[in-house]
C-alpha cells in the first residue's frame, strides 16, 4: 500500500502550501496518520500526527502554531496545511498511515508511506 501525496512546490517565506495525502483503497479512519520530513542527509524527522478517532494532534515543536493536520475520512485524505513558511521547512515531506499511537513520533509507528513530495521555501 503506497499512499499518495501532494501539493509541494516552490513558494516564498511567509507563504502557505497545503499538502494532501489519499489512497483509494486505504480506510483512514482506522488509523492514526502522520507527516514527516526529510533534508538530504538527515533523517526523516516526525511533523505532525493525528489520532484516528477523535482527531486529537501531536505536532513537532518547530511547526507548532503555523502547521495544522486534518483528516476527512469520507475522502480517505488527510492534509498538512503549512502557513508561514520558512526556509528550513524546506524538505521532502512523507506521509504516514497504519499507526495507532498519534502520540508515538517515532517512524517505526506507522506501515504505510506517501512517496513524498517536494516543498522548497526561498527566504
Amino acid at each position: 500500500v503506497q499512499l499518495q501525496a501532494s501539493g509541494g512546490g516552490l513558494v516564498q517565506a511567509g507563504d502557505s502550501l497545503r499538502l494532501s495525502c489519499v489512497h483509494p483503497e486505504l480506510t483512514f479512519s482506522n488509523y492514526a496518520a502522520a507527516w514527516f520530513r526529510q533534508t538530504p542527509g538527515k533523517e526523516r524527522a516526525f511533523v505532525a500526527a493525528i489520532n484516528r478517532s477523535d482527531r486529537s494532534t501531536n505536532y513537532a515543536d518547530s511547526v507548532k502554531g503555523r502547521f495544522t493536520i486534518s483528516r476527512d475520512n469520507a475522502k480517505n485524505t488527510v492534509y498538512l496545511q503549512m502557513n508561514s513558511l520558512k526556509p528550513e521547512d524546506t524538505a521532502v515531506y512523507y506521509c504516514a498511515a497504519g499507526g495507532r499511537n498519534y502520540y508515538n513520533p517515532s517512524i517505526s509507528e506507522y506501515r504505510y508511506w506517501g512517496q513524498g513530495t517536494q516543498v522548497t521555501v526561498s527566504s
